[in-house]
């Protein structure tokens, strides 16, 4: 193993270091790192599933308890429309996760190449696919399909008090209607992601240049 160093002598001490400290210690069965990169990857992939989870929980919290209040007061019409913008949400941020997942960046590179608005945000979207997806597939999706569910529950609470009700028929009708809508719109939403991923993604981008170019002109 050869890696130069910078100068000779730098290259010389690490060929050293090599056969006299890594090279035995890989023998005996210890596992070496392959290179400092490797190592601060690996870190770099703990410290983000870390955020994540933390981001997850909070976020999943504070919806659910603003949720929670807001329905409390809420009539009916506003009790549904809060559903009604979870469910989108949820539908919608998946699309995204597909679309970054399945678009390629060759096309963003000759946009970027004739200054296109948004072509930059998109390349780094697609160059982080991987976080991308992450939020709004598992964080965004699976909190709103939690807070969806609590938001079906509490709506099926206050229907059965309206309408002094007992019985199994509210919650089953809004839970089967809450699950068929958000299936439903998340299949159609997937065939149209892989389909139409570069425009989607540049979409995205554009709306990221738009506020970005907002928060620089202030």
């Amino acid at each position: 193993m050869s890696v130069v160093l910078g100068s000779e002598g730098n290259e010389w001490r690490f060929n050293f270091y090599w056969r006299s400290v890594l090279w035995p210690k890989q023998s005996a069965g210890f596992q070496i790192p392959r290179s400092y990169s490797t190592v601060m990857r690996t870190k770099s992939g703990f410290r983000w599933i870390i955020t994540i989870v933390l981001i997850s929980v909070v976020a999943s919290l504070v919806f659910t308890l603003a949720s929670t209040e807001i329905l409390g007061r809420a009539g009916h019409v506003m009790a549904f429309t809060i559903l009604a913008v979870f469910i989108v949400l949820g539908i919608v941020f998946d699309i995204i996760g597909i679309a970054v997942a399945a678009a390629v960046q060759a096309p963003f590179h000759s946009m970027a190449a004739r200054r296109e608005p948004g072509a930059i945000e998109s390349l780094r979207l697609l160059r982080n696919a991987d976080k991308v997806t992450c939020v709004c597939n598992d964080v965004v999706g699976d909190v709103s399909g939690i807070i969806s569910g609590t938001t079906a529950a509490l709506i099926a609470a206050q229907l059965m008090d309206g309408f002094s009700v007992e019985g199994l028929l509210f919650p089953l009708l809004i839970s089967g209607t809450v699950t068929g809508l958000t299936v439903g719109g998340k299949a159609v939403g997937k065939a149209y992601a892989f389909n139409s991923s570069t425009k989607i993604v540049l979409k995205v981008g554009k709306i990221m240049n738009f506020f970005s170019f907002k928060s620089r002109s202030k």
